[in-house]
């Protein structure tokens, strides 16, 4: 297997389309979605692109601590390597940057995976969820879900307009803080009422205390909400287990859930009923692999999720839930918030269905304005 021999990175932002509430203006007044992108070579000339999101009202992790990490901590670990030594690479990073209660820095991490992941699948001509073990034949396209996020309830409505236009037929919508639970709620209903045949997914982002989320539960399922996503911090172990115990809703985890150890804690605490899935996150593609497969060993949910991934990041996704074999709709709301692609019309879905790649690798190579933001970091001697 040929090494790998350069590393490079830079900060790629995407504009944003629509309001989305966990999008900030920058000083300059613009909404974008920052991301750092990573191109690996090997040493006949083959190359492989990764990408980290990183949302600092999502995550602890922002563009300048990517790029700083890359730089100065990660990327020289990755010369001379094979590519395709997912542990051994999973191995050294969580050395370079230790662990604490969970896996340190995970979507900066996760940008090395992806890449490695492409390279590797590449280099042997397949796609990437070729190399994730013995398993089941990918899906060839998943089906996606509309976003609804708004703390006003007119610009709910043509978030809800415009998804109906577009082809969408099932919503997931965002609830808890800064909302009241009389406007999450009176949402939970619109967008039933909206979709009576939806699959209908409320996601807290961790927003609600323990006896809030023990309140509304019951009241979202009668609303006719599906599945109760993050209604807690993961530190809140005894609340998880309370509404596991309660049972109005099957409850997921998201945040909190960066590593296969982490969620066979989780698990055998019985604090959910499956996780909302997001490789961005979990530090990339190999850990995510393993968790999975920790919930389909014990029979619990699957549902995929992102953190409004553009490019290579939702390409990672999109091998990641094809393999699973999901039967819910995604969360993949890229192509619903970015209003630019380093690829072109590639993942632009059809209504809402996103066709997998077929092509080796993560499927796709990037437009020059990729190339024109990276610089070198890391390489071998001559």
């Amino acid at each position: 297997m040929s090494r790998i021999i350069r590393v490079e990175i830079g900060r790629f932002d995407y504009a944003v389309a629509g309001e989305f509430k966990f999008f900030k203006p920058g000083p300059d007044g613009k909404v974008t979605r920052p991301s750092v992108l990573v191109r690996l070579l090997d040493e006949n000339g083959v190359e492989g692109w990764g990408q980290s999101v990183p949302v600092p009202s999502w995550t602890y992790e922002t563009s300048e601590s990517v790029l700083t990490t890359l730089e100065l901590y990660l990327a020289e670990l990755l010369i001379g390597r094979d590519p395709a030594d997912f542990a051994g690479l999973h191995a050294a990073m969580n050395t370079a940057i230790r662990p604490a209660f969970s896996v340190g820095q995970p979507l900066c991490k996760a940008a090395l995976d992806l890449a490695c992941h492409d390279l590797a699948g590449k280099q042997r001509g397949v796609p990437a969820w070729q190399l994730f073990g013995p398993g089941r034949p990918a899906q060839k396209e998943l089906l996606l879900s509309w976003t609804v996020a708004s703390p006003k309830m007119e610009t709910v409505e043509k978030q809800l307009a415009e998804g109906r236009a577009r082809g969408y037929r099932n919503f997931n919508i965002k609830v808890g803080a800064p909302q009241s639970a009389d406007y999450d709620l009176e949402l939970a209903r619109k967008v039933r009422a909206f979709a009576p045949d939806g699959f209908l997914w409320a996601d807290a982002n961790t927003g609600y205390t323990p006896e809030q989320a023990l309140a509304i539960a019951p009241k979202l399922r009668a609303a006719g909400v599906d599945v109760f996503e993050s209604p807690l911090p993961p530190t809140q172990i005894r609340g998880y287990q309370a509404l596991k115990k309660q049972g109005a809703l099957p409850v997921l985890m998201d945040e909190g859930i960066l590593a296969p150890e982490v969620s066979a804690e989780f698990i055998a605490l019985d604090m959910m009923d499956g996780i909302a899935m997001k490789p961005a996150r979990n530090a990339g593609l190999w850990p995510s692999v393993q968790i999975v497969n920790q919930l389909l060993d014990r029979g619990l949910m699957v549902l995929g999720s992102g953190l409004t991934d553009p490019d290579f990041s939702l390409a990672g996704a999109m091998q990641l839930f094809a393999w699973s074999g999901l039967a819910k709709p995604c969360a993949l709301n890229g192509p619903q918030f970015l209003a630019d692609s380093l690829l072109g019309n590639a993942l632009k879905p059809a209504g809402d269905v996103l066709p997998l790649p077929t092509a080796p690798g993560l499927g796709f190579t990037p437009d020059p304005r990729a190339l024109q933001c990276l610089r070198t970091v890391a390489h071998a001697n001559d």
